[in-house]
This record gives C-alpha cells, structure tokens and sequence, in this order.
C-alpha cells in the first residue's frame, strides 16, 4: 500500500502552484458573485489579474476574531459564506457553534474539512475503527473527524467526551485500531484503564488536534505502544497541516494556499520567520474564505520533508498573534505598531514592551535600526502618540537582535 494519499503529496512544487493558482482564481470569482462579504472587500479586484502569490499578498486580510462582530450584521455567516438554508443554494448539511459565538457551516461535499488526508498519515486504513472522543455537541470537532473517517473508509465510534469509565468498556469492548481526540484525554482514559486494570492493546495509533502535543507525552504514548501524530484544524478551515512519520513540522493541506504575515498586517514575513498563520481556501465553494488570518502564530520549515511530501511545512503552532493590550483605557493593536514601522522605513522589526514600574504603565518600542540615531527619536516617539494615543518611549536595538517569536506586544506588566 501506497507511503502517501494520493498522487498531489508528492508532485513537483511549481506543478503544484500553477493548480493552485488556477484554483485561486476560480475560488476568487466565485466568492465575488455568491458571498456578499467578498463582493464587498473584493470589489474593484480581478479575480483574472491574481496569478501569483505576490498578488495575493495585496488582497486584504479578514480575521476570525472579526467574524463575532461581523456576524450579527448579517446573520449567519457575516456574508462570507455562498451557501445557507432556505432561500440559499446550495443548502449546507449542518450548522455549527464556536466559542464568540461563531457560526460555521458544514456543506456536503464528502470530507468537508478534508481529514481523511491528516487520518491517513497518522496510519490509519480503510476498515479500521476508530473512537473518536472530539465533541458532537455545538461544535464541530466530532464531525470534522468522523467525515474524514468516513472518505478514508473507516468505521467510527462517536465517544465524545467525558463517562472516562465507558470510554474504558467500550474500547475494551469493541477493539478500536486507534483514538481521535485530544491528547490530554487519551492520557485520561490511558490513566483510567490503568486505575480500573483494563489492558487497551487495540490501540495503536491516533491522531490528536485541539491542544498542544509535547514530545514528553508523545513519547509516553509510544511507549505504550500507540503512535500518536498532531493535525492543525480549524473549524471555519478544516485542515491546514498535518504532522507525518518525518516528524519535522507539519506538511500543508493539499487544498489550500498558507502564508506567515506579519501579526496586525497582511504583509508576508521573510522566510523562516515567526508570523501569523492566513489561510486561503481553494476547494469549498460553500464557504471560500480569502486570506483569513487564523490568529495562530507559525513559521515556514525550509526544504522538503523526508516524507516524500513535497508541500510546503510550517512548524507547528506556536502561540496567538492578536496581542491586544489595554493600557490607560486604551487598546492597543499590533497594527499600530505596523503603521508606527510604515511612516519610519529605516526601521526594522519592532517590538513593544508594556510594563508599569512603580504601578504606573509605560511603553517602550523596541525597534531594530542599523545606526542608532538619536534623531529619529522624537519623530518616533511622536508616532507612537499619534497613532496609539498614548506617550512612549524609543530603545533602539541592533538588526536580528529581537527575537524571532512573531511577539509584536509583549505585555510583561506584574500586578502585586
């Protein structure tokens, strides 16, 4: 049996862009004509003039943390969506909550979040069963895995979670070849079967999203025999990378367009550096989101993985990029310290520090500059009142010496 999924793994990468921004292209139209909220922040854009990623880059960012004021205004998908209920074709087969609250649609095309591709890497073959303990109930983890289980050929036990000691019996009872869920309840039930002296040497392998996945609990999981393996899914995306037998990062989706932006800008970071994760949809026509900024933080792996998959790989999640803080009574945005970089080209990454010695709050900007020129200092800082509306003052710092984290406000602030 085939190492990959199918055949688009392992393609040549220039082969792979020109699908994908053949793709892009048909998915930018179509958005324009069935998605209000496209027709709206598209407008004036030819979907035919985007051929390639540089043009991409100019398109605007829409976050998810903007879909729980943009919702209401136009329920129930803030317009972004080309499909509904009633009046709205093509009708989408369930519809789903997120914290906020955010509204997601499920469409019915087979695999809509697209994990049959994450379940295989993981192992997983047509005729297993697996348990699946994400959440059936107002969101839609359980139905995220279960659709791919299904595309891939696999039987499922909806668990859910919680009732650890049924969990027990029933893996107990039924054999499952592996689990689906979060990796701190695998531990639970791992924990659980101990306790009550029930042996689970059925499973033998998993895939886990949701919350972060140590190598320390990897490993304890290998040691028991089960190989366990990380996808990074969103509900409003499906999947955006998968973790494979390479262990070196997670490869991307097949079906989508992933770039690292700068946090609070839609402007990509330069190789290898830590930005936020937007996303481009090429495939769901139900809801064809265009640069949708995750909120996630990552960075682009280099070269190919030893996999054989040749998408490109980034590292993983590594914290959130809305680094919004409230000082003196008011917010404070990565974007402004993007506009403060804008009216100051000589500047290079930049970084502000929020403390408060003495209980009073203070703002630092850390900018990396090649000479330090106490010249540039006032107009500096008379940028940051104006755009922030808020006194701060200017360190300067030496080229590369902030560090690469994506952290764009880094609020260290101590309350006694």
């Amino acid at each position: 049996m085939s190492d990959h999924y199918d055949a688009r793994e392992t393609r040549d990468p220039e082969e792979r862009l020109r699908d994908q921004l053949a793709q892009l292209s048909r998915q930018l139209a179509h958005a324009k004509a069935n998605a209000p909220a496209f027709r709206r922040l598209l407008a004036g854009v030819e979907p035919a003039d985007i051929v390639s990623l540089a043009a991409l880059a100019r398109l605007p960012v829409t976050r998810k943390s903007e879909l729980v004021e943009l919702q209401p205004k136009d329920r129930p998908f803030g317009g972004f969506a080309a499909a509904g209920w009633g009046a709205h074709k093509p009708l989408v087969k369930r519809v789903f909550a997120s914290p906020g609250p955010i509204y997601e649609p499920e469409g019915a095309r087979a695999d809509y979040w697209r994990l049959a591709r994450p379940l295989f890497a993981a192992g997983f073959r047509p005729g297993d069963l697996i348990h699946n303990c994400f959440a059936y109930h107002f969101t839609p983890a359980g139905s995220m895995l279960e659709t791919g289980a299904h595309a891939l050929g696999c039987a499922v036990f909806p668990a859910g979670i919680g009732q650890t000691e049924q969990q027990v019996q029933a893996i107990a009872d039924l054999q499952p070849d592996g689990y689906v869920g979060t990796p701190s309840f695998l531990k639970i039930i791992l924990e659980k079967a101990d306790a009550l002296g029930v042996a689970l040497p059925s499973l033998t392998k998993a895939l886990v999203s949701a919350e972060a996945f140590p190598p320390s609990l990897r490993d304890a999981f290998i040691a028991r025999g089960i190989a366990g393996f990380q996808a990074y899914a969103s509900a409003d995306l499906g999947t955006i990378a998968y973790e494979t037998i390479a262990r070196e990062g997670l490869v991307v989706d097949e079906e989508i367009i992933v770039e690292i932006v700068r946090p609070g800008t839609g402007d990509p970071v330069n190789a290898g550096e830590v930005g936020e994760v937007v996303v481009t949809t090429l495939a769901n026509t139900d809801y064809p989101l265009i640069r949708f900024g995750t909120g996630d933080l990552s960075a682009l792996l280099p070269g190919v993985s030893p996999c054989g998959r040749t998408n490109m790989r980034i590292k993983g999640w590594m914290g959130r990029a809305d680094q919004t803080a409230k000082v003196k009574g008011m917010f404070v945005h990565p974007s402004q310290v993007a506009a403060i970089l804008k009216r100051h080209s000589e500047l290079g990454k930049a970084r502000l520090v929020i403390d408060n010695p003495d209980g009073n709050d203070r703002l630092l900007l850390h900018v990396e500059v090649s000479d330090e020129r106490s010249s540039q200092t006032l107009a500096i800082v008379e940028s940051i009142r104006e755009i922030t509306k808020l006194r701060g003052e200017v360190v300067f710092r030496a080229p590369n010496e902030l560090p690469n984290d994506g952290k764009v406000i880094d609020d260290v602030r101590k309350y006694e």
